[in-house]
């Protein structure tokens, strides 16, 4: 692709991230059903460290921009784009109608005692106790690490584990969300191979 490809993907994508996070904050809003937790034993077992917050929200989106440097052609970049979408038409749906809630102690164990529970307050004065579940950091980690995966190799799959690793250490997800979030991810990445193979 031409320089002019890349700037304009780039430009396309903080929108598309910006725009991403207006539907996120939508979800908080119009849940249909009584959230509800999906708390285990093994939850209560993990520690709070709040510095992954820094993998959690700096490791994150660097990576995800990091896509449109990989690109073959402006086709390429619309299609994987439209995984992303295709990704959070799927969790909406989740957040919707089945929302799920982090406990109220998990937000209140943060005292602001550092910059890293400082910086984590910030994040959670955006992100709400709902829409834990499926973890949307860590579909989008998915997503990314095999778009990625041809150019980068096995080593890019390092990503989603170290930010399903953040999600649970800031206390923003259950274990269960993780698994669930890789899940969706995966299907999203499905059906962008599908289309962008299709002939038709």
């Amino acid at each position: 692709m031409k320089p002019s490809d890349y700037v304009v993907n780039l430009i396309l994508s903080v929108i598309l991230i910006v725009g991403v996070y207006q539907f996120y904050f939508w979800c908080q809003r119009q849940s249909v059903a009584r959230p509800r937790e999906f708390r285990l034993p093994i939850d209560d077992a993990i520690p709070y460290w709040p510095r992954w917050v820094w993998i959690y929200s700096c490791l994150y989106y660097p990576i995800i921009v990091y896509i449109n440097f990989v690109m073959d052609s402006p086709r390429q970049f619309t299609h994987v784009a439209m995984s992303f979408m295709v990704l959070l038409m799927m969790q909406m749906l989740f957040f919707v109608f089945m929302p799920v809630n982090v406990p109220e102690e998990w937000r209140v164990i943060n005292q602001r005692r550092g910059r890293s529970e400082r910086f984590l307050a910030f994040v959670q004065s955006f992100d709400a106790r709902s829409n834990s579940f499926p973890s949307m950091h860590t579909s989008v980690a998915t997503l990314t690490a095999l778009h990625l995966y041809s150019h980068a190799g096995p080593w890019v799959i390092a990503f989603p584990v170290l930010i399903g690793l953040s999600c649970l250490f800031t206390k923003q997800h259950y274990v269960i969300d993780l698994p669930a979030g890789a899940g969706l991810g995966w299907l999203a990445f499905w059906v962008y191979r599908v289309t962008y193979t299709s002939s038709f």
